[in-house]
């Protein structure tokens, strides 16, 4: 039977179809990682969305086959260096997209109808809030997508459904300038994949073109925004409320003026969390793992380095 070492916790059905098709071992923490390698041949490491899959641990992987991912993003596996050695990466493309979607919505919804300070407000019997209750609605308003892929044309469509305006930019198709994009919009919603060309995309500039009464949301990855210019844009009322779901260092430390500042909210990475979607993640990647072990053809489109392979 094959080695399959996971670096962190993944759901119990995932867990129970591995258990049934190679061997399990684990590697949770610096301990039981180093023994673990000492011990086993590993064919396979399956990380979620922490422990890294990186070029030292390739290498203390000599039989490596396959680098695994529960989830979409592969910003903590090495792909480069897998290519190069033959190892399939693998990950679990669109399985979070309605999730992460819905949590966008919800954090749009939050912010435009400043709902988390009215239930904080009812909480401490003060009914009376109401009385200088200032919050607006989607309908009517313009929702401006950054990234267009399977989460951004979800986000889009719930926009319309809201009866919003819609405007997008993508590096792929460019439908208006990102700069026309971020003066006409009332809410900004990121979501582009982190890399060298969009670390940072949102800064001091582009901050300055929105509208002061405008939304910035990230449910994409908290990289892609400058936090000392997030910080001072909310400072300044350059913008009039951010909310996340993602940071640049998380938990929190150089972001955490962002995070308790009274015009943001940030949610603690769980959008894709949900039961439904964690176990779907789970179990889509697993099943492609155990495939690719047992010399069988995995879903085509989970093994993000197939070109390599062809």
């Amino acid at each position: 039977m094959k080695n399959v070492l996971l670096l962190e916790t993944i759901a119990e059905e995932a867990l129970a179809v591995l258990q049934e098709n190679v061997n399990v071992c684990t590697g949770y923490d610096d301990a039981e990682l180093k023994d673990t390698l000492n011990n086993v041949e590993v064919h396979a490491v399956i990380t979620r969305g922490k422990k890294q899959i990186d070029k030292a641990l390739m290498e203390a992987c000599p039989h490596l086959e396959v680098a695994a991912r529960c989830g979409v993003g592969l910003d903590n596996v090495d792909v480069a260096e897998a290519t190069a050695r033959k190892i399939r990466v693998i990950n679990a493309p669109g399985s979070n997209a309605a999730t992460i979607a819905e949590h966008t919505l919800a954090l749009m919804l939050m912010l435009m109808r400043d709902m988390y300070r009215s239930v904080e407000r009812v909480k401490q019997n003060d009914w009376n809030w109401r009385n200088q209750y200032a919050g607006d609605e989607l309908n009517g308003k313009t929702l401006g997508i950054l990234g267009m892929g399977n989460i951004g044309k979800r986000v889009a469509r719930l926009g319309e459904a809201f009866g919003m305006k819609v405007l997008s930019w993508s590096r792929s198709a460019q439908d208006l300038p990102m700069e026309e994009v971020l003066r006409q919009s009332d809410i900004v919603s990121l979501h582009l994949p982190l890399s060298n060309e969009t670390n940072e995309i949102i800064g001091a500039a582009q901050l300055a073109l929105m509208k002061p009464q405008a939304f910035l949301i990230n449910t994409a990855r908290g990289a892609l925004i400058d936090h000392v210019a997030l910080l001072d844009a909310l400072n300044t009322g350059t913008i009039a409320g951010f909310a996340a779901d993602v940071l640049p260092d998380e938990p929190p430390v150089q972001s955490l003026a962002v995070v308790q500042h009274p015009a943001a909210f940030v949610t603690p990475h769980s959008a894709s969390l949900t039961a439904s979607t964690y176990r779907q993640m789970c179990l889509l990647t697993v099943n492609n793992v155990v495939a690719v072990l047992a010399g069988r053809q995995p879903e085509l489109n989970s093994v993000y380095n197939r070109n390599s392979f062809v």
